[in-house]
């Protein structure tokens, strides 16, 4: 797939509790779009609405959802998906992105992100469930790779392969979170780097960089309620310097700290990313000057 047009550079994903900030400028000059999860906004009027239509015309805006259990067995709900595709339209959010596990059961929504069994079978399933959507939305998806803690069934492949998989299948992009990334490995003894080398970089679309926190020391969880730490962000600057620009996600669910908290951190993460850049920026001029030499 041809990668969507859409914003690059660095974000932060919107949160009720700066909405009104946001509204009034508070960002301008600091982010270069903003994140929002449709379900939180779609059914709401009035001011909350209000507010997000002065933001939608200050910042672009990228849509990730969470509602639609793309690894589930369960249909998906005709009236969910075109309230979806409408507030998509209106919002002008390039593509949509979900995650790549089930969150739901027989109709019951179980408020989770569960893995799925890493497998062709299940590569297969995700995928046609992937392509039903975006052709519903009429815009481009993209999956997210999930933090997990238990084995979601029985797998033939590694997480990375699967994921490959599920994207060639689905002609998908691919929203890579490098805390995930990097939380999945210290939990389960993997190494970080031989999945990066793995996952089609090629269709990376996105990229969430997030904080987690540590329990009983030998436990990892994806909180999304602390500051990204040094290796996440090593991480983030490694994918980068190969993807070239795409849009880059910092994303902070819990703890919510006054946004100047999360300004202070965005510019070291801009840092990192603009680093990556101009390295990206030199491996292609060397890569040219390589080819053009072996002519």
């Amino acid at each position: 797939m041809e990668r969507p047009h859409g914003p690059t550079g660095v974000g932060l994903g919107l949160r009720s509790r700066y909405l009104e900030r946001v509204a009034e400028g508070a960002l301008e000059g600091v982010v270069d779009f903003l994140e929002i999860s449709p379900e939180n906004f779609m059914h709401r009027g009035g001011r909350s609405h209000a507010l997000l239509e002065r933001i939608a015309d200050r910042h672009p805006i990228l849509s990730h959802g969470l509602m639609l259990s793309l690894g589930g067995t369960g249909p998906f709900d005709p009236a969910y998906l075109d309230t979806l595709r409408d507030f998509l339209s209106r919002t002008g959010s390039p593509w949509h992105s979900d995650h790549l596990c089930f969150s739901g059961l027989e109709g019951t929504l179980l408020h989770d992100l569960l893995p799925v069994p890493f497998s062709t079978a299940s590569a297969r399933h995700v995928a046609e469930r992937v392509m039903r959507v975006r052709d519903h939305l009429g815009r481009p998806m993209a999956v997210e790779n999930i933090s997990w803690y238990a084995h979601g069934g029985a797998s033939d492949r590694d997480e990375a392969e699967f994921i490959a998989e599920v994207c060639g299948r689905a002609d998908c992009g691919l929203l890579l979170d490098v805390n995930n990334c990097w939380v999945n490995a210290k939990n389960h003894g993997t190494d970080v780097m031989d999945f990066l080398s793995k996952v089609p970089l090629d269709r990376v679309i996105q990229i969430h960089v997030a904080g987690h926190e540590r329990y009983d020391d030998d436990l990892y969880v994806d909180t999304h309620g602390a500051r990204a730490e040094p290796r996440v962000h090593e991480l983030l600057a490694w994918v980068v310097e190969r993807t070239g620009p795409v849009p880059v996600l910092l994303e902070r669910d819990n703890n919510l700290p006054p946004l100047e908290e999360l300004v202070d951190e965005l510019a070291g993460i801009r840092a990192t990313y603009e680093a990556a850049i101009a390295r990206h920026r030199q491996r292609s001029i060397h890569t040219e000057h390589t080819s053009h030499a072996t002519r």
